[in-house]
């Protein structure tokens, strides 16, 4: 089943969705920093899903003919699961940006920078970790009387996938939440080589005083972000690793589309927050079901379109959890 990395007309059209798309965001709606209303990130989060939902089926006319249900099935997979363990990584930004006290209007700018950071990092770790995959491949063996082909990266891969699920059922946001992120990487690095001001200057990365050029605390939030969007993306790209490993295409489009929505999610969960209070649950038994279909899969193939189910079906249900048990406040 090829890469779609060979269908031109899919390339050009995700090319110029995004970029179109960006450049309309920066240059035109959101030219002046503002606060983001509930009505306009639940717009924009409808726009982002259902723009994702288009493509997916723009994938699905494309290809009918060849593989149109399965690399649908991919797509639609790694998105919703890249979308689901995103919550968790805005949970933490949200905790950023009460830490270093950042002024609502501003949180939009650093976000859109901190996304096209995460467009390159994700490149990187995608093109490169199936470039990987595809050399680790070990010689066919007999194991049980059955024929298996093991990929050595994989199968590590799943038993991490195990593992995170596990830590992902038992972790707690309280140790975020009492979290001194002056000594994140990424705030160190900022103030390792440009000296900060003491104070925000509107959304302004860099300023000039007394002729030295000073970054703002923003340009450490954005330190921030990046370097915990660049922790989150060690659990996230192996899980769509199972999707398809053997088209970047499919990993990356899904994985873009998942977190250019992610801007105007976060305003919603900021507000929304206990609709998702269970939902380290449903990911916790979503990684972990990742991971056991990693390393089964030298045995046995278990489909795209059935894996859409069970994604589907457990976010749904920890989702309807949260509503229905609600995380109690605490005093």
């Amino acid at each position: 089943m090829g890469s779609l990395i060979n269908h031109p007309g899919i390339l050009i059209g995700f090319a110029i969705t995004v970029g179109f798309m960006l450049l309309l965001d920066l240059g035109i709606f959101n030219k002046k920093s503002h606060i983001i209303s509930n009505k306009e990130a639940a717009i924009w989060s409808v726009f982002w899903i259902g723009l994702s939902m288009i493509f997916s089926i723009f994938i699905y006319i494309v290809t009918y003919e060849e593989v149109g249900l399965e690399k649908f099935s991919q797509f639609q997979s790694a998105y919703w699961i890249e979308k689901a363990l995103s919550v968790d990584n805005l949970f933490v930004f949200i905790l950023v940006f009460g830490f270093f006290k950042v002024p609502r209007e501003y949180h939009h700018k650093v976000l859109f920078w901190g996304i096209i950071g995460a467009l390159v990092m994700r490149a990187i770790f995608i093109f490169a970790g199936v470039g990987i995959i595809s050399m680790t491949y070990l010689p066919e063996m007999m194991i049980w009387g059955y024929p298996a082909k093991i990929n050595v990266v994989l199968t590590v891969f799943g038993a991490f996938l195990i593992y995170a699920g596990y830590k992902s059922w038992f972790a707690s946001h309280d140790e975020d939440e009492h979290k001194d992120y002056t000594k994140n990487p990424g705030a160190k690095l900022i103030y390792h080589y440009f000296k900060v001001t003491p104070e925000y200057h509107g959304d302004k990365f860099f300023i000039v005083k007394n002729g030295v050029k000073m970054a703002t605390p923003l340009l450490v939030v954005l330190a921030v972000v990046e370097f915990t969007d660049l922790l989150f993306a060690v659990d996230s790209i192996p899980a769509i690793f199972a999707i398809a490993p053997d088209d970047p295409f499919i990993l990356y489009t899904s994985n873009i589309f998942a977190i250019l929505g992610l801007r105007s999610l976060y305003f919603l969960l900021a507000n929304f927050i206990h609709m998702f209070s269970r939902l380290k649950f449903g990911l916790a038994i979503i990684l972990a079901f990742i991971g056991f279909k990693m390393i089964t899969a030298p045995f046995y193939h278990f489909g795209s379109t059935p894996s859409l189910g069970v994604v589907g079906g457990i976010l749904l249900v920890s989702v309807l959890a949260s509503v229905i048990w609600p995380e109690e406040k605490k005093g």
